[in-house]
């Protein structure tokens, strides 16, 4: 079995779902951590040790409410679920204790106690309700979840919110009795939901909806960025950036293991990204770009071409000089 990416917050009840009777490893990561990118590989390998263990990875910045409901306060962290619940954890790079819990729980009639692991310190609940709400530039303490909202409120709230095209993330109060009760002392609100942007707080559903009414919701609030501005952030996120199918890790098409194989020789470090785990990424760069297949890279922002045009400029010696800009 190959490393799963996770894009989404039901993509990620659906892999918890499954471990009823099997175990799920989830590595929390961050594209801009080196060490991350290490133990992604580490994760291939075991992932081909033991094919009966579901291995995921989750971008912990991108998905702000799944990285809030297992407290990650740092990356990489790693936990491991059975039975759709949390039985360990593991805080930073440590590849023989990662492999030593991974054969442990595969095994199915381990001990479901926790092995001994560098737990993060507790916090007490001011502290944790203080990031919870800096956890994004929006959050929206609600009852359920995007995909499956609790309350008339909270559905109200968040289908206003997506109309408008706002920026936010979201935090399940049903699920922590401890954050709803504190939360209502420690912002002197008594109901929910609660919008918080840049940890200040804004108010309930009233509130949102007067914002509304008057025009000011947009310029309050964080709006997504439009495709076209993603795409470019992408493409400048590195000064050479290689627009593939899997990874160089684990390539998922030819082109793309031929492709990285040529960069890989000239020893000039590069990022990727994966297309099959975004789709909107994978349709709006060819049109962006006006270039219909991939790989596709790119230069200090400017699209070099695919394979061939990497090719023939490895061939002619000219390569090396362009990716050094």
């Amino acid at each position: 079995m190959s490393l799963i990416s996770v894009e989404s917050v039901q993509a990620f009840g659906e892999e918890v779902n499954q471990t009823e009777n099997g175990l799920l490893v989830v590595h929390f990561r961050a594209e801009w951590a080196p060490q991350c990118q290490q133990m992604d590989e580490v994760m291939l390998e075991l992932a081909k040790e033991h094919p009966q263990v579901r291995l995921a990875k989750v971008e912990a910045e991108s998905l702000p409410e799944i990285s809030l409901q297992y407290k990650i306060a740092a990356v990489p962290t790693f936990i491991f679920i059975k039975g759709k619940k949390e039985v360990a954890r593991l805080d930073g790079a440590n590849v023989p204790e990662l492999t030593k819990k991974v054969k442990h729980y595969a095994d199915p009639n381990a001990s479901p106690v926790m092995l001994p692991t560098s737990q993060p310190p507790e916090e007490d609940l001011n502290s944790r309700l203080k990031r919870l709400i800096n956890a994004a530039k929006c959050v929206a303490f609600v009852k359920g979840s995007r995909e499956e909202p609790r309350c008339g409120f909270s559905r109200q709230l968040m289908a206003l919110f997506d109309n408008h095209g706002i920026e936010y993330s979201t935090f399940d109060i049903l699920g922590d009795n401890d954050v709803r009760q504190g939360l209502k002392k420690y912002s002197d609100w008594p109901t929910y939901p609660q919008i918080y942007v840049n940890g200040e707080l804004i108010g309930g559903l009233d509130i949102i909806k007067e914002m509304e009414a008057n025009g000011d919701l947009e310029q309050t609030l964080p709006k997504k960025q439009s495709l076209d501005d993603r795409l470019k952030a992408l493409i400048n996120r590195s000064p050479i950036m290689l627009f593939m199918k899997g990874c160089p890790a684990e390539p998922r098409c030819g082109f793309s293991r031929t492709i990285t194989q040529i960069l890989g020789e000239t020893g000039i470090s590069y990022d990727t990204f994966d297309i099959l785990g975004d789709q909107e990424v994978r349709q709006g760069l060819k049109t962006f770009s006006n270039w219909p297949t991939f790989p596709q890279l790119y230069v200090k922002g400017e699209l070099i071409g695919g394979l061939d045009i990497v090719k023939e400029l490895n061939e002619s010696g000219e390569l090396t000089s362009m990716l050094e800009g």
